[in-house]
């Protein structure tokens, strides 16, 4: 058996080597190759291209590196179509994946879509060219399928492998012992963002709102989870001398485990906090031109995560001028003095930890595997 993937970026590399795996335990000989990351190399994947060839973010990084992409996506299509794989899988980076998808499909290579694009937030014209590029999409949370159902595109919601990594209950306490953290007190973890962008728009509030609380309840203590070396040098240079704060280099999961509140960007670690059953207050804060074509072209109630699977609002979230200390830190607080609060969120994040628990990689693979034995 010969399979295909794309994947492109780290978070696809980490979807792909679990599926690699899953995909393996059935076809122990299977051939499997395409572009993948570390993970999927180790896994027993062969990559034609570096995974760095589309980990490209942003307009006008992705025109600069244009003719290379393009080299990259033309020369993957004339090898499978020399040589048809038995299925085709992207996983996400939806502009590169799709477009070869299409071309694969046409040829009689069946197609399979893992991690869906945001149809349902914006852009939703992109429901045509899925439905005739892939044969089926895979999707990590239940409503991306319901959409996908309403639309008559072919789906299998497979669930998120985060949730089957990440146990149903995990200890704060060991998680405070392994960062070196007293185990007593009130700690609240600041996650500003894994982006440079998005800490430099978020960062002084954040620490603005930290120092606020610290007025309120001298016992406090905080964390920061850091990204890279240049993000944690921008950080360091924002902190008032007065306020005492733990740095980390990465290990934003142990941060968030070890916290009583995160206060954090939206972005896909606010699933990371929701899996670890940990209270959250979410911000988000981009330039004033990007909000208001934003305004116009996305239509979601919510922005994180939780809230979009929950269906309702079950974390504060603040978006735009709403990020201000005046809103963030009555929040927080609430959380932390409201012990009956955080149980009954603690009860719906252990309700949606259970829907997302779905042996991810597993029921994947077999959705593949059953598409090709048809």
């Amino acid at each position: 058996m010969r399979i295909a993937i794309v994947a492109g970026e780290l978070s696809g590399d980490l979807l792909g080597s679990g599926l690699i795996y899953a995909l393996k335990a059935k076809y122990p000989n299977a051939v499997i190759e395409g572009i993948g990351g570390p993970k999927m190399l180790a896994a027993g994947f062969h990559s034609h291209f570096p995974l760095e060839t589309l980990s490209v973010m942003g307009l006008v990084e992705v025109l600069k590196h244009y003719f290379e992409i393009k080299k990259c996506h033309d020369s993957l299509a004339e090898y499978f179509l020399k040589q048809p794989p038995d299925v085709f899988i992207g996983i996400d980076a939806p502009d590169f994946n799709i477009s070869l998808e299409y071309k694969l499909k046409q040829a009689g290579i069946p197609t399979v879509h893992y991690v869906s694009p945001s149809v349902w937030a914006w852009r939703e014209y992109r429901l045509a060219k899925i439905a005739r590029a892939c044969d089926l999409m895979l999707t990590l949370f239940p409503f991306e399928a319901d959409y996908y159902h309403q639309h008559n595109i072919p789906v299998c919601f497979v669930g998120h492998p985060l949730a089957d990594a990440i146990p149903l209950h995990t200890d704060q306490q060991a998680a405070r012992k392994k960062l070196g953290l007293n185990t007593k007190g009130k700690l609240i973890a600041l996650l500003p963002g894994s982006r440079f962008n998005e800490v430099t728009q978020l960062t002084n509030t954040f620490l603005k709102t930290a120092n606020d609380l610290l007025k309120q309840q001298a016992d406090l203590a905080f964390i920061v989870p850091l990204a890279n070396p240049k993000i944690k040098q921008y950080f360091i240079e924002q902190i008032p001398n007065e306020l005492p704060i733990h740095l980390l280099d990465g290990q934003s999961y142990e941060a968030m485990a070890a916290a009583d509140v995160i206060l954090m960007a939206s972005g896909t670690a606010t699933l990371e906090a929701m899996l670890l059953k940990r209270p959250m207050v979410v911000a988000y804060r981009m330039a004033n031109i990007t909000y208001w074509l934003a305004k116009l072209l996305v239509h979601i109630p919510y922005i994180s995560l939780p809230n979009l699977l929950a269906k309702k609002l079950l974390v504060p979230e603040f978006i735009q001028n709403k990020v201000i200390t005046e809103n963030l830190a009555p929040e927080i607080l609430e959380w932390l003095n409201n012990s009956n609060k955080v149980q009954i969120l603690q009860n719906n994040f252990t309700k949606l930890h259970h829907n997302l628990k779905q042996s991810a990689n597993q029921k994947a693979a077999q959705a593949i595997l059953s598409l090709i034995s048809k």
